[in-house]
């Protein structure tokens, strides 16, 4: 069977990649390992390039993750999509009601409007026989109802996460968790080359 898979990068980041070993994930190969017995013909990866928060002490974040995304580009048939990484200062109310204190707030936004409408789009266009959506994002309820209710193509959804969101549970054909074992054996090499040379792993990962 054809499919597509459909990746939240903050959402698989930060429900199955942050604080573990497991970061230099080759995607396609933890694809494969999902699917064995499918055809995957293309991965959609929406992101966001990360903006350093004021004071923040790990400098190399946003360089790491420019060579993770030059990693990500040796994938064949894989398609980045990117949104936008916002860092601001806002007012937040104490728990206490007994003022307000200012923050620093960070948020990723557009990956999840761009992935239902890329997977809406793509199954009005016949693009797959079954979508795979890598996420446990319950915004993501709406143009998943509209692939498997009104387009009727199988729709999986994997979670990153321990547990996937009840609602997503409710209207895709099936849904699972990743293990850790499958992003253990789905790492890119250490050194990897492209058009412009051989670049490694960042050593801090």
């Amino acid at each position: 069977m054809k499919i597509c898979v459909y990746i939240d990068s903050f959402n698989l980041y930060y429900g199955a990649l942050k604080d573990t070993p497991y970061k230099w994930l080759d995607v396609s190969k933890m694809c494969q390992y999902l699917f064995q017995k499918h055809e995957i013909s293309k991965i959609k990866y929406f992101t966001a390039r990360v903006k350093l928060r004021p004071n923040e002490k790990d400098l190399e974040k946003p360089v790491r993750q420019q060579i993770y995304f030059r990693a990500l580009k040796t994938i064949p048939n894989l398609e980045m999509y990117e949104g936008s990484f916002l860092v601001n200062m806002v007012l937040m109310k104490k728990a206490d009601n007994s003022g307000y204190v200012k923050v620093i707030k960070t948020e990723e936004k557009g990956s999840d409007v761009s992935l239902g409408a890329h997977l809406v789009n793509d199954a009005h266009k016949k693009e797959f026989e079954m979508a795979v959506v890598i996420s446990n994002d319950s915004d993501l309820v709406e143009p998943i109802k509209i692939v498997t209710q009104e387009l009727n193509y199988p729709v999986i959804i994997i979670s990153p996460y321990g547990t996937n969101t009840i609602k997503l549970k409710e209207i895709s054909t099936s849904a699972r968790q990743i293990r850790r074992g499958v992003l253990k054996i789905s790492q890119f090499p250490d050194k990897l080359s492209d058009q412009f040379g051989e670049f490694t792993k960042p050593s801090t990962w």
